[in-house]
Parts: C-alpha cells; sequence; structure tokens
C-alpha cells in the first residue's frame, strides 16, 4: 500500500461548528418511520408506537482506544456497535442514534469525515437513523459519545432480573477474541517503536483483529429467537467481560450460576493466540472484554429447540442464590467467579 506522504489536511476551524456539523451530515439519509425530525432543527423528534428504549456509551482516546492502530473509520463504526448491542440486550430494535464528539485541533476535517464514514456505514447496514448529536473542542484528545434509542413491546423487553434457580444460561458466538486482537495489536506497536522498519505480519490474527476493530452487535439474535419460539428470561451484553456480565445478571435476578468451563465457546485461533502469548484461554475467554456477543437465561423446557442451533452456546445453568457462581472446570473442580473483567476506573 502506497502510502499519501502529503495528505489533505483542513482545519476545522476554516469551517467552524456550524460548517462541520453542515459538512458532515449533509448526505445523511432517514429510513426509518418512527423519525418525524432528524438533524436540522433545536431536536429531533421521533414517535415510537411501543416502549422507548434507550443507551448512551462514551469513548475517550487513551481509555478505550489508541489511535496509533485503531483506523478512524473503524472506531466510528465500533462507537455504534457498542450502543446497539445494548439495545439488542434488551430485545428490542434500534431505531436511531445521536452522535457527539470532542476534538483537539490536532484532527483536520478528512479525519473527522472519516470517523463519520463509519458512524454512517453502521447506520446504514444496521438501518438506524443518524438524527442528531454535537460537536466542540477538546484539549486532550478524541471524545465520542453515542446514544442509541430503540422501540419494543412492553412485554417483550428482557431484563437482567427474570432468570429464575434452574434456567440454562446461553450465550451467542464465541469469546475472548476481541480480548486477543487488542493484544496482537499492543504486541505490534511495541514492536514498531522498537524498529520503526518492521513489517507486522499479522493475516493469521484476521478474526482476532477484525472482532477488537470492528465488532458487530448481535442485531440477529432476536428474530433467530423469535424463529425458534424462544423468549429468555434474562439478558445481557458482553462488553466487559463474560465473569462480569455473568455477575451482573445474578445479582439482578437474585441467583446463583454453574457455568462450565468445557462448554464456553472459543474460536480456534484464540486458543492459538493463548498458546502464543502463554496466556490461559478459560482465563482470557472469562475477563476478556469487548466481545459484544449476548448472554441470556431460557427456560430449561426450551433446551431442545436451541441444543443444536451453532450459533448458541449452552454454558451453565442457575441455582439458588445461596449456593453462589461458580466455574466448573474440565476436572470438576468447582471455583468462585469473580469480576474480573473491564474497569475503566482502575489504574
Amino acid at each position: 500500500m502506497i502510502e499519501d506522504k502529503n495528505p489533505q489536511r483542513t482545519s476545522i476551524e476554516n469551517l467552524g461548528e456550524f460548517g462541520l456539523i453542515d459538512y458532515l451530515t449533509k448526505n445523511v439519509e432517514i429510513t426509518q418511520d418512527s423519525t418525524n425530525k432528524g438533524i436540522g432543527d433545536d431536536a429531533a423528534v421521533i414517535k415510537h408506537t411501543e416502549s422507548t428504549v434507550v443507551t448512551t456509551d462514551m469513548l475517550v482516546e487513551g481509555i478505550h482506544f489508541d489511535l496509533s492502530y485503531v483506523p478512524l473509520k473503524h472506531l466510528g463504526y465500533k462507537a455504534v456497535m457498542v450502543n446497539l448491542s445494548d439495545i439488542y440486550a434488551m430485545n428490542a430494535v434500534a431505531t436511531q442514534i445521536t452522535v457527539s464528539i470532542a476534538m483537539s485541533n490536532r484532527f483536520p476535517v478528512e479525519a473527522v469525515e472519516e470517523l463519520y464514514d463509519g458512524i454512517k456505514l453502521a447506520c446504514k447496514i444496521y438501518n438506524v437513523d443518524l438524527i442528531g448529536g454535537d460537536t466542540t473542542a477538546s484539549q486532550t484528545g478524541l471524545v465520542i459519545s453515542v446514544t442509541a434509542i430503540g422501540e419494543q413491546k412492553a412485554d417483550d423487553i428482557i431484563y437482567r432480573s427474570g432468570a429464575g434457580d434452574g434456567d440454562l444460561l446461553v450465550v451467542t458466538g464465541d469469546v475472548g477474541a476481541a480480548y486477543m486482537g487488542l493484544q496482537i495489536l499492543e504486541r505490534e506497536k511495541a514492536v514498531y517503536k522498537a524498529n520503526p522498519n518492521s513489517q507486522p505480519d499479522i493475516e493469521a490474527y484476521s478474526y482476532l483483529l477484525e472482532r477488537q476493530l470492528k465488532p458487530e452487535a448481535r442485531k440477529d439474535l432476536a428474530k433467530l429467537l423469535s424463529d425458534l419460539e424462544v423468549k429468555p428470561t434474562s439478558m445481557i451484553d458482553l462488553s466487559d467481560g463474560l465473569s462480569s456480565e455473568i455477575i451482573h445478571l445474578c445479582k439482578h435476578s437474585e441467583i446463583g450460576m454453574k457455568v462450565y468451563e468445557e462448554k464456553i465457546p472459543l474460536d480456534p485461533t484464540v486458543i492459538t493466540a493463548c498458546e502464543e502469548f502463554n496466556l490461559d484461554s478459560t482465563t482470557i475467554a472469562l475477563s476478556g472484554g469487548e466481545d459484544y456477543e449476548i448472554l441470556f437465561t431460557v427456560k430449561q423446557e426450551d433446551f431442545p429447540k436451541i441444543k443444536a442451533n451453532p450459533s448458541l452456546s449452552i454454558i451453565g445453568h442457575a441455582v439458588p442464590q445461596n449456593e453462589g457462581i461458580h466455574l466448573i472446570t474440565r476436572s470438576g473442580e468447582q471455583v468462585a467467579i469473580k469480576a474480573m473483567g473491564w474497569n475503566s476506573f482502575k489504574d
């Protein structure tokens, strides 16, 4: 790939805040019937016929992402996925988002446009409307705050608090890949710092890198479960790590849980990378974050409906709260599960 040594750089100051907003949103399309008014007024107007579901997440440079190896287009896409995942974890349909960004003057207009290209691509693929937001200056770096809005019938919204004793614990997809993708990126960054002339050899890690840089929210789950005629009793998305989310679900549902090590779904590339980094794959599966899969519980009578589905793995079952939350190892040992996932306030 030939690098442009003189990329075009247009100062944001030349456009001003309102000019920048107009520039970034000039081709935004509205596709949702519930969007009565999008960008262009003091506030957007939406009209949902069902219950409205709202979530907000913030991504901060140096805390949640490193621009030395995260492309801005991927970052914009991921910022949307982080929020849509929470909507889907409520068994709701995502309909709109707002995006607010704060950036320092080191970012030219072209860089912000690249970020918004990722945001717009996510909106197009997941059929959500970009209906507003804000831009402002930052003295430290880039901050992205996205609010996602969705809707669902009140009776069909799934909370963290509905699981009961005996319910089966199910997870979509596989876990741990995003964390190992981050380890690859951090290693290559260190190699580059030591020798800027080195060329990274990362083709073998493409799946891990994609899971870290361009995750996909589980929009498909609601239809999958509906087709199977299965209604979860509780649900949560995997953003902070499997162990943390299991504990959240158990706390809100007032239950305990037995999770079986041999049932946790791991992609073969995760196992290989863990061996390369001398890491325990089960530990990574439990503590690694940013998978954006969905963890949920179902009644035992739904077992025949989901047992053979390749997108779903039954990894445990609920027990009375006083029995605690434990991992059953391959050797049959019972180990207490502790919250080992992502904590942005931890040094």
